[in-house]
């Protein structure tokens, strides 16, 4: 949504759910649960999250526009592993401050490319939420994006290690008010 003149805001909702499978071949302690050799481990990683961004766009042509703000993310995470007898899980909600990116380049008509991402790194951890999209124009208030995104992250600290990244196809719709 724009607001007034280059200051725009918006949102995103990403939830992600990734369930795995199989056999392990040496002891697993994970949240104090120890699964033995031999054992057929299911596990589940969830990563949801909400952004809202506020953004101001320092260039602006009828073609190219570029922007820059500020992301704040709110993620509800957790890994859980179980056997079918024991159950274990880590879980984890909190607030992500992201330095945001956008460029939008319409380069043909109504033809265009989007590349806009929010990531940040600290000594608590980083993450990364990057987006390449074709884009296509239909009017003034209307685009339709489908493209690749790439999310990747994690921490090291005395409670938890944990990265992973995961790449994926999207689409979506902008609205312009």
């Amino acid at each position: 949504m724009i607001l007034a003149g280059r200051h725009s805001i918006s949102a995103l909702v990403a939830p992600l759910s990734v369930h795995a499978g199989g056999a392990i071949d040496r002891p697993v302690n994970f949240q104090g649960v120890l699964f033995t050799p031999g054992s057929r481990l299911e596990s589940r990683f969830r990563f949801d999250s909400c952004h809202r961004t506020c953004r101001y766009d320092f260039f602006v042509s009828d073609s190219l526009t570029a922007g820059a703000g500020l992301t704040g993310k709110i993620r509800d995470a957790s890994i859980r592993v179980t056997d079918g007898t024991s159950t274990a899980e880590k879980s984890n909600t909190g607030f992500v401050p992201l330095i945001h990116f956008r460029v939008s380049w319409f380069f043909a008509g109504p033809w265009g490319l989007l590349v806009e991402g929010d990531a940040l790194a600290a000594p608590q951890g980083r993450a990364e939420d990057v987006l390449a999209a074709p884009q296509y124009r239909i009017g003034d208030t209307v685009t339709v994006k489908a493209g690749y995104r790439m999310l990747e992250g994690g921490s090291d600290n005395d409670e938890v290690y944990t990265f992973s990244m995961f790449h994926y196809a999207l689409a979506g719709v902008i609205i312009r008010f």
